[in-house]
């Protein structure tokens, strides 16, 4: 968004000139993120802490699990790859095995709820499926995961934002958020939730920002070996990059007024018509998917090339993935966007 750019510039412009930057500056912007985050998710600020990635945060979590031989690991198939190769590193150094569930937008859930057993240690997944939007019921699968003891860790990355998330009513062990992509924030953060339970864990750095007493800069020299309240031990070091801090402060800000149910309410209305057009016409479209993002199977005797090209020529930027399309409308499309699109996969069909 343009303000998110205006609010980098800024930020920019005060860092140029360090004599500005005062140690007001390292905590302020981070805690209110914090609890801007914390707001939007429905918990409490002081298990949020601030990283540069997914992968970042899963890997934290994964630091502060302790597995073994006989230990399994549910992860779903094709899932985005920051929340698969730390389980698989995890899998080769404790013996703990990882059991792969294959789908569709139809049956996820329930084949998700069949894998988890008494050797469940782990149940980690997106919160939506990446690849195609398929929607999975977070509310029984973390309940399932609970009964058996497992830890339940989700990566928000593809929905967060966009679609309404309580962490009350979810009960995520662990939750880890990129902010460039449906938080509308700048590249290089991320967001990581982290449950009460994990809150005396042991970090993957050792930043002085994350130890007791650190907004006191005349004392730095007294090093101690206790980390600040809450999450903030998981903090990344530099953890106030000062240009991203106020970006994200912008996005959170904003998405915090328009509210996510809105936003889902208008990619409802964006889409409305134009899925059923598409399934008349022999493409594939699930209804259990999200609207701000979902897939769309080409029928077989589509030309993927000439779709391509025609995506290309008139701008329309969408994720062309196997036989299918990957497409996520947003506030910043309009119905006359969705029309060009419309009108390149129809006339494609006839």
């Amino acid at each position: 968004m343009r303000d998110v750019e205006l609010a980098g510039v800024h930020a920019l412009q005060i860092e140029r000139d360090p004599s500005q930057v005062t140690p007001y500056h390292f905590f302020e912007g981070v805690s209110k993120i914090r609890h801007l985050f914390a707001q939007l998710i429905r918990g409490e600020s002081q298990n949020v802490a601030l990283i540069p990635a997914t992968s970042y945060g899963i890997a934290t979590i994964a630091n502060n699990l302790s597995l073994g031989a006989g230990d399994n690991i549910i992860l779903t198939a094709g899932q985005f790859p920051s929340n698969v190769y730390t389980w698989r590193k995890m899998s080769e150094t404790t013996g703990a095995t990882i059991h792969t569930v294959a789908g569709n937008a139809e049956n996820w859930t329930q084949k998700i709820l069949e894998a988890i057993n008494y050797r469940t240690a782990v149940v980690a997944m997106g919160s939506i499926h990446w690849a195609d939007g398929s929607l999975f019921d977070l509310i029984e699968i973390s309940q399932r995961a609970h009964d058996v003891g497992a830890c339940f860790i989700v990566d928000g990355t593809q929905s967060i934002g966009a679609v309404p998330f309580d962490v009350q009513k979810i009960k995520p062990d662990a939750l880890v958020c990129a902010g460039y992509k449906w938080l509308m924030g700048p590249y290089g953060t991320a967001l990581l939730y982290m449950g009460d339970q994990f809150l005396d864990g042991t970090p993957l750095e050792e930043g002085w920002l994350a130890r007791d007493g650190s907004e006191n800069f005349e004392n730095l020299m007294n090093y101690t070996d206790q980390y600040r309240p809450g999450a903030a031990r998981f903090d990344r070091g530099q953890t106030n990059g000062f240009a991203q801090t106020a970006m994200l402060i912008k996005a959170l800000e904003q998405l915090l007024e328009w509210e996510p149910n809105n936003i889902q309410a208008y990619c409802a209305n964006l889409v409305d018509e134009f899925c059923p057009a598409l399934r008349n016409h022999g493409y594939a479209v699930h209804n259990s998917n999200s609207p701000h993002l979902f897939g769309v199977g080409l029928p077989d005797n589509i030309d993927q090339m000439f779709i391509q090209r025609e995506l290309v020529q008139r701008k329309v930027s969408v994720s062309v993935r196997g036989h299918g399309i990957r497409i996520s409308p947003h506030v910043y499309n309009d119905h006359s966007d969705i029309g060009v699109l419309q009108d390149i996969l129809l006339s494609t069909a006839r």
